[in-house]
């Protein structure tokens, strides 16, 4: 969690190029836009979510990312790059919401999942700074 030119950009490229280096599995990035898609390695799944034509919200990215690892159980890593825009909906409490219930599903598959979040970290709320 950062605010805009913190550096979560660069910080997400290197991790996920470190993931597909590393990793045995399929790393997935979902983002809203492509950001990324000159920066990451090309071995890495980008989806742009914008392309599926959703009604963005925190429910819905849930099931995205559930019927992602449905379609594809050697998925070991999953990346959402800023779940705000992601989800439509920058409320500090749905977003730990989300993390929680999303915590839960990638500990019951057994993939790892890294989420960017724009914005300040130092008054964030406790919920949401338990994921950080």
């Amino acid at each position: 969690m950062g605010l805009r030119g913190s550096g979560k950009t660069q910080k997400i490229i290197d991790l996920v190029n470190t993931a597909v280096n590393e990793e045995a599995g399929n790393v997935v990035v979902v983002e809203k836009g492509e950001n990324l898609r000159f920066n990451i390695k090309y071995s890495a799944k980008l989806i742009n979510i914008e392309e599926y034509k959703l009604a963005l919200s925190y429910d819905t990215l849930y099931a995205f990312v559930c019927g992602l690892y449905s379609g594809n159980y050697d998925i070991t890593h999953i990346f959402i790059d800023g779940l705000y825009r992601l989800a439509n909906d920058s409320d500090e409490k749905h977003a730990a919401e989300f993390l929680e219930k999303l915590e839960a599903f990638a500990k019951g598959a057994g993939v790892s999942v890294t989420v960017t979040v724009s914005g300040e970290a130092e008054t964030a709320s406790s919920e949401l700074k338990k994921y950080f």
